[in-house]
């Protein structure tokens, strides 16, 4: 089948890695990605400020994008929340509620896609390393997918995944939150790089590009030997 990659724009700006990674874990499950031109931010920042005003037309062009796809899959479990929140964004007698909702639920995240709608949780990955797992707040509480991630892993060869002592503990950055807040975000994160490096891990996963970002300067910072990658990389064979 072919899936429509919706590619956020922290990820296309920031992190192409990851949307390429994604684009390839795709083709390892017999999925042709497809890359449809024109997309913009899918307004998660305006909409958590408040703002719905400035989300909608966002939304309509989203909607217009990806209306015809068989699916739409994308590397970040907050956008694709975001995406499924766009029938609201309508008045109940607003077409565009209704081709909003038809949208959402055909939108996926990553191991989501994998996982539920082709039941394809082993991909022939390979990563001969010891690692844990960062399960970021939007994709285990809002989307409900962190076990999802987890059985990917579980079909890595080689892969040894250990626990973090506090798994439910966020990284601190909740987009507008870090801004907001900093030091409380600070304070938040270095708790998360303690738990990290207390694993001895070689290496921290997460489906989240936001998480990413944030855990990978820190470790930065610290200087230490601990390599973050995004779930997308690892699945499609890159990492190693």
């Amino acid at each position: 089948m072919d899936a429509f990659l919706f590619i956020p724009c922290l990820v296309a700006h920031v992190l192409p890695r990851v949307g390429e990674a994604t684009a390839r874990a795709l083709s390892r499950a017999g999925v042709t990605p497809r890359l449809p031109s024109g997309q913009t931010c899918c307004g998660q920042f305006a909409y958590k400020r408040g703002l719905p005003d400035a989300v909608r037309p966002l939304a309509r062009r989203f909607v217009e994008i990806f209306e015809d796809a068989p699916a739409v899959v994308g590397p970040s479990a907050s956008c694709v929340a975001m995406v499924r929140r766009y029938p609201e964004l309508f008045a109940a007698d607003d077409p565009f509620r209704g081709r909003a909702a038809r949208v959402a639920q055909k939108t996926y995240e990553l191991g989501e896609f994998l996982v539920d709608v082709l039941d394809c949780p082993e991909l022939g990955a390979s990563l001969p390393l010891r690692a844990t797992l960062h399960a970021s707040c939007q994709s285990a509480r809002v989307l409900g997918v962190g076990s999802h991630t987890e059985r990917l892993l579980a079909g890595v060869a080689g892969l040894e995944l250990v626990p973090l002592p506090h798994p439910e503990r966020c990284c601190g950055f909740g987009g507008g939150f870090s801004i907001d807040y900093p030091e409380v975000s600070q304070a938040i994160l270095d708790k998360k790089i303690e738990d990290i490096l207390e694993t001895g891990a070689q290496a921290v996963i997460t489906a989240e590009p936001s998480c990413l970002l944030n855990i990978s300067s820190a470790l930065a910072k610290r200087g230490a030997a601990v390599r973050p990658l995004h779930l997308a990389e690892v699945l499609a064979g890159e990492a190693a």
